[in-house]
């Protein structure tokens, strides 16, 4: 027969399982640093939605940034190689931010018929819809400016040039570039500006229909 005693040992507890910590601690510093990131980055996100309407006092922020840049390089006396990268940088934004969304030249080589404005009043409304809008533009030209701030405190980046050389190869690229660009806008005739067009307030002229309505 069995023997009783057998039957009653004590079963041993489980053991606990390896990497729980006792306490749920959420993974350590790792998990700690990333969710501190995605929070500034949720906070900072936000803060830039927040500022999207208020135009004016972005650019004015940009005046601010780009100030203190000008007064760091006066005094360093150096860092040309930076700011020539960053005249290049800025000028392909500007490009950006002038040219159409839809490139009517490459759609007339694709066969697409192109985006035309209109040229008539009878025409269709067809608004201007820029390839770079213009808070993208203004927030990569802010960030632009922050980066090579960082990089005028590094003397690696301190190379010495002549920097009238560079700033009339510059203003040569600058004229070519920004002529090219005005032949192409009066080639398609379409005005990447707001200034002058037609404005509606919103108010409906009454119609010949609208007269005829009996009233109340």
């Amino acid at each position: 027969m069995m023997d009783p005693s057998s039957s009653s040992a004590a079963v041993p507890a489980a053991a606990p399982a390896v990497g729980d910590g006792g306490g749920g601690g959420g993974g350590g510093p790792a998990a700690a640093v990333s969710s501190a990131v995605a929070t500034a980055s949720r906070r900072f996100q936000h803060l830039l939605d927040r500022s999207t309407p208020h135009v004016g006092r972005r650019w004015l922020a940009f005046a601010g940034v780009a100030a203190a840049y000008a007064l760091r390089v006066w005094f360093a006396g150096g860092y040309y190689i930076v700011t020539y990268a960053l005249g290049i940088y800025i000028l392909n934004l500007l490009i950006a931010f002038l040219s159409p969304q839809v490139d009517p030249e490459v759609a007339e080589v694709l066969g697409e018929g192109g985006a035309a404005l209109p040229t008539r009043a009878s025409d269709e409304f067809r608004p201007f819809v820029r390839r770079l809008p213009e808070f993208k533009f203004w927030y990569s030209i802010v960030k632009a400016f922050c980066i090579a701030f960082v990089l005028t405190f590094f003397s690696v980046f301190d190379v010495p040039v002549f920097w009238p050389i560079l700033l009339f190869y510059w203003v040569v690229l600058f004229t070519v570039t920004m002529k090219r660009q005005i032949l192409h806008m009066i080639k398609y005739r379409y005005v990447p500006f707001s200034f002058g067009k037609q404005r509606y307030n919103g108010k409906r002229v009454a119609s010949a229909d609208d007269l005829t309505l009996p009233k109340d």
